[in-house]
């Protein structure tokens, strides 16, 4: 592992900085093709090629890193580093570019390609968890389904489903994933900084039997979608769910960790997950709110949000820094919150979309550019502290 270059020292290392450069060409690529009305975006149409990449790329790009990071944490085994670690960061890239080399190749082989990735991913986890008897075999299914979604996700494009079950899948997956793994982080960072900062009151406990029946719920509504769309049946769960999530998230106490940049974007992050429940089932319930104002809650507010708490906080800590969000942090922190509020207000003022959704895009490059500009020497590099020794 030391004798391999920083960059692949570490799966957060190289899929953290992909993720967040594609995060950054996506949206401008996409803002672009909707300026210039072109019809093709690779080997998809605009809006197809925006979604997907948006979830199976960049949001499924940090997935795979926060995955390969937690997992020897979690088993004791040692970190996929080095080489393998390079085949397996080649695999998401190709993924990403081969729709622009070959526009002409067929959509199922993309398919194999892009979705085969969270497959092997997922069997890669599953085996490092079975061998070291982990209790966290159902994240490795989880991202399992995600490569499912995403081969659902070509077949819609190519006609042979419905266009929307592949995305609404993925989303829903991860959702769910977001709920799960940050039910974990989310308290435990909160409680952590409560004791070192000598908080006084109730800490933030782990997931009980609540937490469990709050993500059973967030998973049964989010299927009822998926399948039967935004009817009044799926509406009262996603209601349920929504107003679970909030409570669930009222219970960690975040309002108590203003003082700390790098715990309180957690709880903001998270509370996009009800926020975009809510909205969901206002539309059902028949509300004049366009789809996209939930879906992007769900996407650009938690999932997004989410993803740069945990690439910041787990950059810093992987690489031997204090957990301290500097300037740049705290701004790419305020910068994604701004983007999400524009983009969410985008689906509900349709009278403003347009400048709304440049907003939208324009905060949204600002809070990635900051997270690479600030992060990158920190993934290239050696770890701070001895223990790179």
């Amino acid at each position: 592992m030391e004798a391999s270059p920083p960059i692949l020292r570490g799966g957060f290392r190289p899929f953290f900085l992909g993720a967040g450069i594609w995060a950054i060409l996506a949206i401008a690529i996409w803002l672009w093709a909707l300026e210039a009305g072109t019809m093709r975006i690779g080997a998809l149409d605009p809006l197809s090629w925006h979604r997907h990449e948006m979830l199976f790329g960049f949001v499924g790009g940090a997935i795979a890193g926060f995955s390969l990071t937690a997992v020897p944490n979690w088993t004791g085994r040692l970190p996929i580093a080095g080489a393998p670690l390079a085949g397996i960061a080649l695999w998401w890239l190709t993924a990403r570019l081969l729709p622009f080399a070959f526009p002409n190749l067929p959509l199922m082989a993309l398919a194999a390609v892009d979705g085969g990735f969270y497959v092997g991913l997922a069997l890669l986890i599953l085996r490092e968890i079975v061998q070291a008897k982990n209790r966290n075999v159902p994240v490795a299914i989880v991202i399992g389904l995600l490569g499912v979604a995403n081969i659902l996700d070509y077949a819609g494009a190519a006609g042979a489903i419905d266009p929307d079950l592949g995305i609404h899948a993925g989303i829903g997956i991860a959702v769910v994933l977001v709920s799960l793994i940050g039910g974990r982080i989310v308290p435990s960072f909160t409680r952590n900084w409560m004791q070192r900062e000598q908080v006084s009151g109730t800490m933030p406990t782990q997931a009980g039997r609540f937490d469990l029946a709050v993500i059973a719920v967030t998973t049964v509504a989010l299927i009822a979608w998926i399948v039967f769309g935004l009817a009044e049946y799926p509406a009262v769960l996603l209601l349920a769910a929504g107003l679970l999530q909030l409570l669930r998230l009222a219970r960690w106490s975040g309002w108590r960790t203003a003082r700390s940049p790098i715990v309180v974007v957690l709880h903001l992050a998270y509370v996009w997950i009800p926020v975009g429940l809510l909205l969901l089932a206002a539309t059902g319930f028949g509300y004049p709110i366009a789809p996209s104002a939930g879906i992007h809650a769900l996407t650009v507010g938690a999932m997004a949000s989410m993803i740069l708490a945990v690439m910041t906080r787990a950059t810093l800590g992987h690489t031997g820094r204090a957990l301290h969000a500097d300037l740049a942090t705290r701004a790419c922190y305020a910068a994604i919150q701004l983007a999400v509020i524009a983009r969410v207000l985008a689906s509900v003022m349709s009278e403003f979309y347009q400048p709304l959704l440049h907003v939208a895009g324009a905060f949204w490059i600002a809070a990635f550019g900051l997270f690479v500009f600030a992060y990158a020497p920190k993934l290239l590099s050696e770890r701070s502290d001895a223990a790179s020794k």
